[in-house]
């Protein structure tokens, strides 16, 4: 039995490291598999396919999608995705659009209170990245407005607080059908994250099932053995595929590596094999 990380992410959105070097950790780590999940865009990909074909190992083209569910931003993973997908292209091209006017929005309040920050402070050796949170902070840091990663969330990043308003995101409706538009396997990204207690997450990944979603992120950095064993029974009881990664984001939390997350975890291959025969059964 091999292992494999479903949730990994590189430069083309909040990860330090290039498609290339993750594709070259994940071989290091011995996985079978990885799964390129950036922040709202597919721009990794190709170079990632390159460098996966190049080395042997299986990527799954992937992207985590932010929605809002009744207040709270969610996360949406999509692995099969396919990049050329018309209503995948046009979610994404909004996404770009919504991100852009938050980050003018954040980065014009921090300037007003004596924080500018560049455009190449921001990007670093990937001026085409999508910049996020984890990108303004990592920037704030290097000049020296904050003191750490932690502080500069804490202080200046939380969502909704003074510096940065929270972005339009559409309904998992819209993000589920778009997904599923171009063939990808829908899985609800880490449930635990969103704070909405047991019931919450019940209901929500109940109605995401009715929507089409068919996989539940059990295994997760941020889960504990308690948690993931919970997931797992509700995957079970929903019919739904449980799928599991690292959150991999390389220096940006330098805490979790790929393939084993933040020291525990290990994700079977078998979780794999069962989404593929899904995809092969439609």
């Amino acid at each position: 039995m091999g292992f494999v990380d479903l949730h990994v992410h590189s430069t083309a959105s909040d990860g330090s490291c290039p498609p290339e070097a993750v594709i070259s950790l994940a071989v290091q780590a011995g996985l079978d598999a990885i799964a390129l999940t950036d922040h709202d865009t597919v721009d990794g990909i190709p170079a990632a396919q390159d460098a996966a074909d190049a080395a042997g190992i299986r990527l799954i083209p992937g992207i985590e999608v932010s929605s809002i569910y009744h207040g709270t931003e969610i996360h949406i993973l999509g692995l099969f995705v396919t990049p050329s997908d018309p209503a995948l292209g046009s979610m994404l091209e909004d996404f770009r659009r919504i991100r852009d006017d938050r980050n003018r929005q954040l980065l014009s309040s921090l300037e007003k209170d004596g924080m500018p920050l560049t455009r190449t402070q921001l990007t670093g050796s990937n001026p085409d990245t999508v910049i996020t949170r984890a990108h303004v902070a990592r920037a704030m840091v290097e000049a020296g407005y904050a003191s750490s990663l932690d502080q500069a969330y804490k202080r200046y990043l939380r969502y909704g607080g003074k510096y940065c308003p929270r972005k339009a995101s559409p309904a998992p409706e819209a993000v589920v059908s778009a997904l599923l538009s171009g063939g990808a396997f829908v899985s609800l990204a880490h449930p635990y994250q969103y704070n909405l207690g047991d019931g919450g997450i019940r209901t929500l990944a109940t109605q995401m099932k009715e929507m089409g979603m068919q996989g539940l992120e059990v295994y997760h950095s941020s889960h504990n053995q308690h948690e993931s064993g919970k997931l797992q029974v509700l995957a079970k009881e929903l019919g739904l595929l449980p799928t599991g990664g690292s959150d991999f984001h390389g220096a940006n939390k330098p805490d979790i590596s790929i393939g084993t997350g933040r020291g525990g975890l290990r994700v079977s291959s078998l979780l794999l094999d069962d989404i593929d025969r899904l995809r092969a059964g439609r």
